[in-house]
Formats: C-alpha cells, sequence, structure tokens
C-alpha cells in the first residue's frame, strides 16, 4: 500500500497504526499524507527504512504488534458529534447537514441511519443553505469546471453536490471544497448513495 492506495485493508493499516499511536483520527479508507506519516513514524520506531509505503515487512511488523482491530475502530460512526438535526429534517428522507458540527446525518422519518464528517465550501466559493432536494446522482462524477473526481455525487443545488472527497480525506480541514459538500470516508458515502433517490431531501443548516 502507498500514496493513493483506498479500501478495507487501508482502513485496518489506520486502525492499527491508531492503536500504536501514530494515526490519530478515524480510518478513512484512504492512503493520503497522514497515513504517509503515520506509516514512516511506525517504522522509524521499528528500525524499518523510513519510506512511508507499507511494504511486506512494514505490514507484517504491524499485524504481529497490534491486535485485529473490531468493526466499531475500522467503522466508527463519525469523528465529531453529531449536531441535533434541524426540525426540517424529522420527516421523509433527508440528507441533513448541519455547518456548526460539519456532520451530515442520513435520516429516515426522523431517524438517524448514517452520520458522517463533512467539509463545506471556502468564504469565497460558500456552500448554500436553505432546503432542496437530490436532482442528480452520479456515481463517477468528473468536475468538468475543476476537472477533479467527484465519486457519489449528489447534486442538490446547481453545480453543488454531496460526494466523497479524496483531498478532505488525506488533508482534512486543512482544505476546503469549492462549495460541494465534501464527505471524506468513502465506504459510507457509498453505503448512502446507493440509498438516497433523486427528490430526497437537503437541509443544509447552522
Amino acid at each position: 500500500m502507498a500514496t493513493g492506495s483506498q479500501g478495507e485493508q487501508v482502513r485496518e493499516l489506520q486502525a492499527r497504526l491508531r492503536q500504536r499511536g501514530h494515526f490519530d483520527r478515524s480510518p478513512t479508507g484512504y492512503y493520503g499524507t497522514l497515513t504517509v506519516a503515520a506509516v514512516t513514524a511506525f517504522q522509524r520506531a521499528q528500525d524499518l527504512p523510513r519510506t512511508g509505503d507499507t511494504d511486506t515487512r512494514t505490514w507484517q511488523r504491524l499485524l504481529a504488534t497490534t491486535r485485529r482491530p473490531a468493526r466499531a475502530e475500522l467503522h466508527p460512526p463519525t469523528v465529531r458529534p453529531v449536531a441535533k438535526p434541524d426540525p426540517r429534517c424529522m420527516t421523509g428522507r433527508v440528507l441533513c447537514i448541519s455547518k456548526t458540527s460539519r456532520t451530515l446525518s442520513w435520516m429516515i422519518d426522523g431517524r438517524i441511519v448514517s452520520s458522517m464528517d463533512v467539509r463545506f465550501g471556502s468564504q469565497y466559493t460558500p456552500t448554500r443553505e436553505g432546503v432542496f432536494s437530490v436532482y442528480w446522482k452520479s456515481r463517477h462524477h468528473v468536475s468538468t469546471i475543476y476537472h477533479t473526481p467527484m465519486p457519489y455525487a449528489m447534486f442538490f443545488s446547481g453545480g453543488q453536490a454531496v460526494h466523497y472527497s479524496a483531498d478532505f480525506a488525506a488533508r482534512g480541514y486543512s482544505g476546503a471544497s469549492h462549495g460541494c459538500v465534501n464527505v471524506r470516508d468513502r465506504g459510507k458515502i457509498a453505503a448512502v448513495f446507493e440509498q438516497v433517490r433523486n427528490g430526497d431531501k437537503v437541509v443544509i443548516y447552522w
């Protein structure tokens, strides 16, 4: 595994590095700069070549010095505390998105089905607030303006969409979107993408 790798094995790698104190966030399943730094720190502690890549030797050493992660370690509900849902989120099928807590909750009839961390646009490209509807879904979307991948995109207002962001997974809140609602947990947004239908409500609030 190396920069750009993604999937369940990367998620397990991150969970095991977290057990060792080298990865200080919940697993994302994406091998970005934070994962490179965590692997390098582990390699340094184990007197292994400090490449930042997870070769066979590094992986075997990590397996030997950690325990198998529990499901809750691999798929925590969210890193950030989930906000109290806006009243407009309490009926029907809703992507309920709080700018205050920076979380998204997928809700059906007032029940939270799934929650995840999100990131918004900068002050120059703000994410719109209000009540919208999903009008188009695009699993393998690529932005025609910025030419960047937007997997699992669910468009709700013009070019603004909820979608997975590899940049958010790698850099966290040090960056921002161009107005979209970024999700850093690929597994969670993929699952929600399968459930959301065109016409489902999107509520973005403070």
